[in-house]
């Protein structure tokens, strides 16, 4: 890790390069301290692309990510109210103060789970983010697909994945991420390109691998953004 610092309030750790080429933005949820080291480590062996990753610590990862309310995902009356506040500190706190340290340099958003959600609900709020890295997403949230109908991206480019084994669950909520995953994939297809957003398939389940992955998803994004090296 390069050092922690407080922006606005809130932690954030950066690991990566004191000199980078890319900006990786991640609203990170506190079990994941444990596994952002190996993640940043991960990404520098794909990727010849020197990084900062940014892992911005949420007070709750639920109310703080969630869109909109899905009572199957949480009952807490406050959790689907709070997102685009936290868009909004992204917006307005974290990234002009990496780009004071860094440079204006191209920022790519990421996050796992409910983190994969933000992200790619965020592509549709703001053209801030180059890339969105979207590792199993909830896409299986209430109402997803009609919304991403009805909103295109505005990254230029986006890496989805998902664990071959998520989609085969009984909750019948959850169970529908597969398909909701692949119909999103064919949207971004039609607005970005073949080329310019993946879906790939991860061996295992919901809870496999998760840091790997995300560097997976991050790496993709550095390369086929066309971040320079340096």
């Amino acid at each position: 890790m390069i050092e922690s610092i407080n922006i606005g309030g809130r932690t954030c750790r950066l690991f990566g390069s004191e000199a980078p080429a890319c900006l990786l933005v991640q609203p990170s949820a506190r079990h994941e301290n444990t596994t952002l080291e190996a993640e940043a480590a991960h990404i520098a062996a794909l990727s010849p692309i020197p990084f900062v990753l940014a892992a911005i610590e949420l007070e709750d990862w639920i109310i703080d990510l969630m869109p909109w309310p899905d009572g199957n995902i949480s009952r807490d009356p406050e959790a689907g109210r709070h997102g685009h506040e936290t868009l909004q500190f992204l917006l307005l706190s974290i990234l002009p103060a990496l780009q004071e340290r860094y440079g204006k340099l191209p920022v790519i958003l990421g996050g796992y789970s409910l983190g994969g959600l933000f992200a790619l609900w965020t592509s549709t709020q703001t053209d801030s983010f180059k890339a969105i890295a979207a590792a199993s997403p909830s896409v299986w949230i209430h109402g997803w697909l009609p919304y991403a109908r009805k909103h295109v991206t505005l990254a230029d480019h986006v890496y989805l994945s998902l664990g071959e084994q998520e989609e085969h669950v009984k909750n019948q909520a959850i169970a529908r991420v597969g398909d909701n995953l692949r119909a999103c994939h064919a949207l971004l297809q039609e607005q970005l390109g073949l080329e310019r957003s993946t879906l790939v398939w991860e061996e295992g389940n919901h809870f496999t691998d998760n840091e790997g992955r995300l560097a997976r998803a991050f790496a993709w994004c550095m390369i086929t953004a066309g971040t320079p090296a340096l």
